[in-house]
């Protein structure tokens, strides 16, 4: 999910919460300094491990839609941490209504914990989740009880945020995707990863459009996590595998690391562009292996895991539609919406591929879109009428599950980098 609010964007929600270590006494016997500097040094450089979680997929329907791979020993940047053999997995849960396009998972909230589950969302930086005070319009969601916490802190403030895009494949209208929240701080743990004092917001409000969903919350794992990661003690590193329901319907996320267990192509990696958002330079796009001129610039392409399918300016959009099929035609009901009959999807040839630059010493290389991801099923209203995977925004351009289900991913903070490989599905 993409939250449109400017400041929301920059401001790390997270506090570390950790006191250097100062060695501050002289001490007046040597065999004692040399013993306190020998337990420093272990403490330092004792490995940490990093832990994965299984994740699940969430298909999705008309009515609310919802996003394998395996590297030979691929390298990493100095800084980056490969998986160890000594991880944790925990499976989490799908959603599916006709296409694999969400995922989530679950985290403990509070002393003691109490459950929840939470998409861990790319286009957010932050960690929400609903609260006794949202009642009935979080009547479908498990609410935290800040009054069963002896960790609890109330920040007393509030604030809103309004999303760019939603969790399924509707657009965004307006503010129909908006959660009014309370800041505060607890303990929170997701899978091994402890967060002793972690800031977060507590949902006391929100629009009717989060009600079906069946996650609880959203946990934001923007590029600018580090704080997060710091807190937790893992490398500020993780990957997400999403393999689709028809292909075993679970999925993982990796903290602190990259399994390479899910992966035999080597990984390729391409830069950060600015701060803020997953984001990537694209140098064109291509339909069925042919382009156009208007495809053939360089564009910045927010990477958002929240998100179901994609998003274009109009023209992009209707430029690719147009390589594809003149039956492709905008939807009014739904505005910023294309659709097709339904019955002509299994005839079209629909392969896009996006190509981005890659680091020193890897060259460009491209991400591909099968044609399989065309429909994202029929409209409610018009069931013989299927919705197409791109939807128009004049606001940003953005890849969500429609492509990224189709390779491992790492989003690599430390290095500012993103990393893929084919799942070859």
């Amino acid at each position: 999910m993409e939250p449109t609010n400017g400041l929301y964007r920059y401001i790390s929600w997270y506090s570390a919460a950790f006191v250097p270590l100062l060695l501050t006494m002289v001490s007046l016997i040597s065999s004692l300094v040399v013993a306190l500097a020998a337990a420093t040094a272990a403490l330092a450089t004792a490995p940490h491990s990093d832990f994965k979680l299984a994740l699940s997929s969430i298909p999705a329907t008309p009515a609310t839609r919802r996003a394998r791979v395996r590297a030979s020993t691929p390298s990493l940047a100095s800084g980056s941490r490969l998986a160890s053999s000594n991880t944790t997995s925990e499976p989490l849960f799908d959603y599916f209504n006709g296409t694999d396009l969400q995922w989530f998972g679950d985290i403990t909230l509070g002393t003691p914990p109490q459950n929840f589950t939470v998409v861990f969302d790319t286009g957010s930086f932050s960690l929400e989740v609903p609260g006794t005070a949202c009642g009935a319009a979080c009547a479908n969601q498990r609410q935290f009880d800040p009054s069963l916490s002896t960790t609890f802190k109330d920040e007393h403030s509030n604030t809103t945020i309004v999303f760019g895009t939603g969790i399924g494949v509707d657009p965004v209208q307006g503010d129909n995707w908006e959660l009014w929240l309370s800041s505060v701080a607890d303990v929170f743990t997701v899978a091994e990863m402890h967060v002793p004092f972690g800031r977060l917001f507590l949902i006391i409000n929100q629009t009717s459009t989060f009600a079906p969903d069946p996650m609880d919350g959203i946990m934001g794992l923007g590029p600018d996590a580090n704080d997060l990661f710091d807190a937790g003690g893992y490398p500020a590193i993780f990957g997400m595998l999403f393999i689709p329901e028809t292909e075993g319907g679970a999925g993982e996320l990796t903290l602190g690391g990259v399994d390479t267990t899910k992966f035999d192509a080597p990984l390729l990696f391409s830069p950060q562009q600015g701060s803020g958002n997953w984001a990537l330079s694209s140098r064109g796009i291509f339909v069925n292996g042919q382009t156009a001129s208007g495809l053939q610039k360089n564009v910045t392409l927010i990477f958002d895991s929240g998100t179901s399918n994609m998003l274009f300016t109009k023209a992009t959009a209707e430029t690719i539609y147009g390589m594809i099929s003149p039956d492709i035609v905008a939807n009014p009901d739904e505005p910023g919406t294309y659709g097709i009959a339904c019955d002509l999807i299994p005839t079209l040839p629909a392969v896009i591929d996006i190509t981005f630059a890659g680091i020193t010493g890897q060259g460009a290389f491209n991400l591909t879109i099968p044609s399989s991801e065309l429909s994202s099923g029929p409209f409610r209203d018009k069931p013989e009428l299927c919705q197409t995977l791109i939807n128009v925004s004049e606001g940003f351009n953005l890849v969500g599950l429609s492509l990224l289900k189709h390779y491992y991913s790492v989003w690599d903070i430390e290095n500012q980098r993103m990393g893929f490989a084919p799942n070859g599905f």
